[in-house]
């Protein structure tokens, strides 16, 4: 696992790859290949939200668990598949809610939210890799405590983030967020099962973060996805 991370992320992070964990991670990612497992996203996009969302430019993080464990859908941006992919039902679901939430949205007919990530929305997944048809398969090897890092690292070096967290798993990196300085914005997941109990629809997490952004003197994200 080649580290090439974009220059202004580099500059807060470069300390955490010369960690113990960081060298017993990759370490394992190279086991996994040469035990001939595949691993998705490719190589040159585990580290694309941060290639795609410069440290310098983040005004929203949308937190997600695992990459998807699918051929030719993980890009390495949380939620988000590779263009030509089927838009995953997750995925499904948050056009829904935008179609409602922000006026004059049209669904797309591709889930490739890298718009997104180009306007400052970090689309951040606590696990980078994950071994293909095997979900949940890289998680506790390391790469929570770098997603960590990267949450706590934004916290205390930026203000007037929003941090929206779908789920239990994403609430739960809540306490690494200074709510003095930044909004959390949470609700249920946006996956089938977690939305048929009620608490994603009607959310309007797009709305309110451009609410917050425009009173903090930021340009609102252009949610709609060409």
């Amino acid at each position: 696992m080649a580290i090439e991370l974009e220059a202004s992320w580099l500059k807060v992070l470069r300390d955490e790859f010369d960690k113990a964990y960081m060298i017993k991670l990759r370490q394992f990612l190279k086991d996994e290949k040469q035990a001939g497992k595949i691993i998705y996203p490719k190589n040159a996009d585990i580290f694309n939200a941060f290639a795609k969302t410069p440290f310098d430019k983040v005004k929203v993080v949308i937190l997600g668990q695992d990459p998807y464990h699918g051929a030719n859908q993980a890009h390495g941006l949380s939620f988000s598949v590779q263009r030509g992919i089927r838009t995953p039902p997750s995925l499904q679901n948050i056009y829904k809610e935008l179609a409602t939430d922000i006026p004059g949205f049209t669904i797309p007919n591709t889930g490739d939210l890298t718009e997104w990530a180009e306007q400052g929305v970090l689309l951040l997944n606590a696990t980078l890799t994950v071994q293909a048809a095997n979900a949940g398969s890289h998680q506790k090897k390391g790469w929570e405590q770098f997603t960590d890092h990267v949450i706590q690292t934004i916290s205390d070096k930026k203000e007037h983030v929003v941090f929206i967290l779908w789920g239990a798993y994403a609430q739960s990196k809540a306490p690494l967020i200074n709510l003095h300085k930044h909004l959390i914005i949470k609700s249920t997941h946006p996956s089938p099962m977690a939305v048929s109990h009620g608490g994603f629809f009607g959310s309007k997490p797009f709305s309110k973060t451009n609410a917050y952004l425009k009173e903090h003197g930021e340009t609102p994200i252009d949610w709609q996805i060409h």
